[in-house]
């Protein structure tokens, strides 16, 4: 036989043997057999480091720090595959729940090993689609995960990738005090939201050591990200805050960089209401409060039409605006006060500026209710950049009559003698063209949303 001959039988002979050895039953259950070993291993590894921590685990849970802050979540975890859970998540209501509540989890296998929970807890909160904190995660929720997988143990922690974004997420084991102090992020993290009587603006003031620059601070307290935009228009800078809470303060994943410092840290001063970062050589950041806005407009001039000039009118129409976002809580809190105190419901609370340095405020209702008009003369204040109404008299648009008691609380709103900012909108609302104009108390936290009528 030539040897040309003889190489193409050995090579044939060899794909053969290559083949067979391939498809081997034996072969290929000892490979599966391995694998499943494997696997085995790590699931039980898993739950024996969860069971091993007498006092739990504790994560804060970050689930996109470039447009959320996190939540702490501590866990206990349990003979028969239970848990113990307990987080500082704000509900849609603003109240926070850190009661322990109970559920299931489980070690489940796929490609690899991965913690899930099961049944309904509050890891659950952040995985709901229809609980969003900003409307660019609308139907998205807060891009939480209910189930993790197992990456490894390093220095006592347990680490994890999440099943949506792929982050890795850190347990570390938890500390009684850990558990006792959670609810201490509560009274923390009202403090940064506010209430409804709360001063409605935030600055940033940032001390490099020897100036202060301050920023317009727009935090949102359901997300717990805050943007601070610098509020000198030849300065194009920005700082991103992604906040978590502890009952110190807030610390923020997201570094603010002063002069090479970064500072993460900012402690609560109950005492000045404000949220202070300290680094070295004088420099600072504090997050402070006022019922000033960052900045000043000349807007307010709309409602001072020159003499000769067409009256302007601004109104809020409830059945469009009642669901704007520039209407402040103290605001709904005023509005819903006349809505339940009989069967008038406020209809429209209208504005209508004359060139003659006047205005008519108009309460009209449904329910059977008059409508009222409370006309005030208008001073400018120039160098607040205000307007401030003073009382002239009521009437119901043919008579002069009684102040209307139903809605005192709420025009006593509009008669801030300290004034009314009046600022134009950059966004349009409830499906109308109109502009939309704000009118915010100068000395409260009291803000309306109208349509600009002309």
């Amino acid at each position: 036989m030539k040897v040309k001959n003889i190489y193409k039988c050995l090579m044939i002979a060899f794909a053969a043997l290559l083949l067979g050895s391939c498809s081997s039953p034996e072969v290929d259950a000892k490979f599966d057999q391995n694998a499943t070993d494997r696997l085995s291993g790590r699931q039980k590894e898993l739950n024996d480091l969860l069971l091993s921590s007498a006092d739990g685990w504790k994560a804060v849970y970050y689930t996109d720090s470039t447009q959320l802050g996190g939540w702490t979540h501590l866990f206990k975890f349990l003979p028969n595959m239970k848990v113990d859970m307990a987080s500082d998540f704000t509900g849609l209501d603003g109240e926070i729940d850190t009661k322990i509540y109970q559920s299931q989890y489980e070690m489940q296998v796929g490609s690899t090993v991965s913690l899930v929970f099961t049944t309904q807890n509050r890891i659950h909160l952040l995985s709901d689609a229809s609980n969003f904190p900003t409307g660019a995660l609308l139907a998205k929720g807060y891009l939480g995960d209910f189930q993790f997988y197992y990456y490894g143990e390093k220095n006592g922690d347990i680490i994890f990738r999440t099943n949506r974004n792929s982050h890795f997420l850190r347990f570390v084991k938890a500390t009684p005090k850990d558990w006792a102090d959670l609810a201490g992020n509560v009274p923390i993290i009202k403090a940064i939201t506010g209430d409804m009587n709360s001063p409605l603006f935030r600055i940033l003031a940032i001390n490099d050591g020897t100036t202060t620059k301050n920023y317009d601070f727009d935090y949102n307290t359901s997300a717990r990200f805050g943007t601070a935009y610098s509020l000198d228009p030849a300065v194009n800078t920005s700082y991103d805050l992604a906040f978590s809470f502890n009952p110190k303060g807030a610390f923020t994943k997201l570094p603010l960089d002063v002069k090479g410092q970064k500072l993460t840290d900012f402690v609560y001063d109950s005492a000045t209401n404000t949220f202070v970062a300290t680094g070295k050589d004088g420099v600072k950041a504090t997050i402070m409060y006022s019922n000033v806005p960052p900045r000043l407009t000349d807007d307010y001039k709309v409602t001072l039409p020159a003499a000769g000039a067409p009256s302007t009118a601004y109104g809020y129409i409830a059945a469009n605006l009642a669901s704007a976002p520039t209407n402040t809580p103290l605001c709904k809190f005023l509005l819903n006060q006349i809505n339940s105190a009989s069967a008038a419901k406020v209809n429209r609370v209208q504005f209508t500026f004359y060139n003659n340095r006047t205005v008519d405020i108009m309460y009209s209702f449904t329910g059977g209710k008059a409508t009222v008009y409370h006309r005030a003369t208008i001073t400018e204040d120039a160098v607040n950049k205000t307007i401030i109404l003073k009382h002239s008299l009521w009437h119901n648009g043919t008579a002069v009559i009684p102040a209307d008691a139903l809605v005192k609380n709420l025009d006593d709103k509009l008669m801030d003698p300290k004034g009314l900012y009046v600022n134009r909108e950059s966004f349009r609302f409830g499906g109308a063209s109109n502009a939309i104009y704000t009118f915010t108390g100068a000395s409260s936290s009291f803000r309306i949303t109208t349509y600009a009528f002309q």
